[in-house]
């Protein structure tokens, strides 16, 4: 699984306060990718919650 975090993003906290093994908003959003296939679950609840839809999950 792939995750990306496009320029959209408006560093909301949504992904992190969902997923913040995945998630982390500085700036915008960043990903840390170790932690994706263990928590594949909740980040595709966490991009479902993107009010921008910035996560994209492939």
């Amino acid at each position: 699984m792939n995750v990306t975090i496009e320029d959209s993003c408006i560093a909301c906290g949504a992904c992190e306060s969902i997923c913040d093994a995945v998630f982390s908003v500085e700036d915008k959003a960043v990903v840390n990718a170790a932690n994706v296939e263990a928590n594949a679950d909740t980040v595709r609840e966490a991009a479902g919650a993107c009010p921008v839809s910035a996560i994209i999950v492939e």
